[in-house]
């Protein structure tokens, strides 16, 4: 199966020790050999060749710093938070053209630190008193001025899977979707559910199917805006769909020969398969071969 799936194996040592230790953070960020992570919002900026940008670390700039990382070399690697009314587009479209240009480590990286600035841009106040919050834990963690409430980065986790059913699989689509294009099922995960329980749950209320035997399969990170998916399958007992319409625009059972066929870019495949980024796209092709 093909390893590893998209924004995982980031190249960087996340050197927690450096986080708790404020002396040790602080003679990160005064290493010369120390670089920051450019971004523009928090879409990274092409560097050459189409890979990441770094850049020394500018003392003129007073930006709080996060520590992303430490290289092979011992080179600490940083982000910056983004500036004051700065433009935040959790789902911008133009990094996702331009995400291709990029390792898959270095998506890795890059998801990693787009989700860490985009949750300090919307948590500058404290959730307990409403009070002003700062940078605490290299970055990795905001605690309120008054009241000491501590707050660290958020992950909605969402189960996204495959029904089989008589050697075909469930795919599907939303109104928003390119023409043609179907995907896995998914939903996020609600309070006081297992991964199993919310499965059943979102192929029930999107599809009208009940399901058993549901197994883990494989889980992802996906920035958009701080997600971490995670890919399931799961045995319908009976094929016959009923669509919420409100979440799902269509749906289809699928065989392993028109998977495949889709996930070729045959023309005549029925559905265009998810981009190699999404673990919707690994799900398909572990169950097709």
């Amino acid at each position: 199966m093909p390893l590893p799936l998209g924004f995982t194996g980031a190249w960087l040592d996340r050197a927690d020790q450096l986080r708790t230790n404020a002396e040790a953070f602080a003679a990160a960020s005064a290493d010369p050999r120390a670089v920051c992570l450019v971004l523009d919002g928090i879409d990274f900026v092409p560097g050459e060749g189409g890979g990441l940008s770094w850049e020394p670390l500018d003392a003129a700039d007073d930006r709080a710093l996060m520590l992303l990382g430490i290289d092979a070399a011992g080179i600490p690697h940083f982000v910056r938070e983004a500036a004051q009314g700065a433009r935040i587009d959790a789902r911008s479209r133009t990094v996702m053209r331009l995400l291709p240009l990029l390792s898959g480590a270095d998506a890795a990286l890059y998801g990693g630190a787009r989700s860490l600035v985009d949750w300090h841009a919307r948590h500058r106040f404290c959730a307990v008193c409403g009070s002003p919050t700062a940078l605490f834990r290299g970055g990795w963690g905001r605690r309120c001025g008054s009241c000491n409430a501590e707050h660290f980065p958020r992950v909605d986790p969402v189960v996204i899977m495959l029904a089989e059913c008589d050697g075909r699989v469930l795919v599907g689509r939303q109104g928003g979707f390119p023409p043609g294009f179907f995907s896995a099922l998914a939903g996020f995960v609600e309070p006081g559910e297992s991964l199993e329980e919310a499965v059943a749950r979102e192929l029930f209320e999107e599809a009208g199917i009940r399901v058993s035997d549901v197994t883990y399969v494989a889980s992802q990170p996906w920035p958009f805006p701080s997600s971490l998916m995670i890919g399931c399958r799961a045995v319908a007992k009976d094929p016959a769909l009923t669509l919420d319409t409100t979440e799902i625009e269509a749906a289809m059972w699928v065989d392993k020969a028109e998977v495949r066929a889709a996930l070729a870019g045959d023309m005549g495949a029925p559905f265009m398969a998810p981009p190699p980024l999404a673990i919707a796209r690994y799900l398909l092709e572990d169950w097709a071969g």
